[in-house]
């Protein structure tokens, strides 16, 4: 059986217009989750778009294509490994073009130890981080 925080999806993409724009953003704010790019794809290569990959180690998670802006925009919510990735993660969208989209804190309507925090990207996409670990020291 497989456990019930065990991720399933092995990648998601999303469509971007400003590929530079968006490997600067994810590349700073993913950063403070344990992820780096690991690849690119240029569109000669795969044939249609271009593509940069986000991930740990050798494996892209999570995968950007310069195909235009999205519409409607998607919603990814990244695991943190605690309080304060989350909190780090929200500035770091902040600091990098990206809006507020919901502070870090505890979302009781999700789960009693659910604590998140919301960053909208450059375009539009609703980029999230959650924990359920505890503050630090508790």
């Amino acid at each position: 059986m497989t456990a019930e925080l065990t991720m399933m999806l092995d990648h998601v993409s999303l469509s971007v217009a400003d590929m530079e724009k968006a490997k600067r953003f994810y590349a700073a704010v993913l950063a403070t989750l344990g992820m780096e790019m690991v690849g690119e794809v240029t569109a000669e290569q795969s044939g249609s778009v271009r593509y940069a990959g986000f991930g740990i180690g050798r494996k892209g998670q999570l995968w950007i294509a310069e195909d235009g802006q999205q519409t409607p925009s998607a919603h990814i919510c990244f695991r943190a490994s605690s309080r304060q990735a989350v909190r780090d993660f929200h500035a770091a969208g902040l600091a990098n073009g990206g809006t507020d989209n919901g502070a870090p804190g505890v979302r009781e309507i999700y789960h009693p130890e659910y604590y998140a925090a919301f960053v909208r990207d450059p375009e539009g996409h609703n980029i999230e981080a959650v924990t359920f670990e505890p503050e630090d020291g508790q």
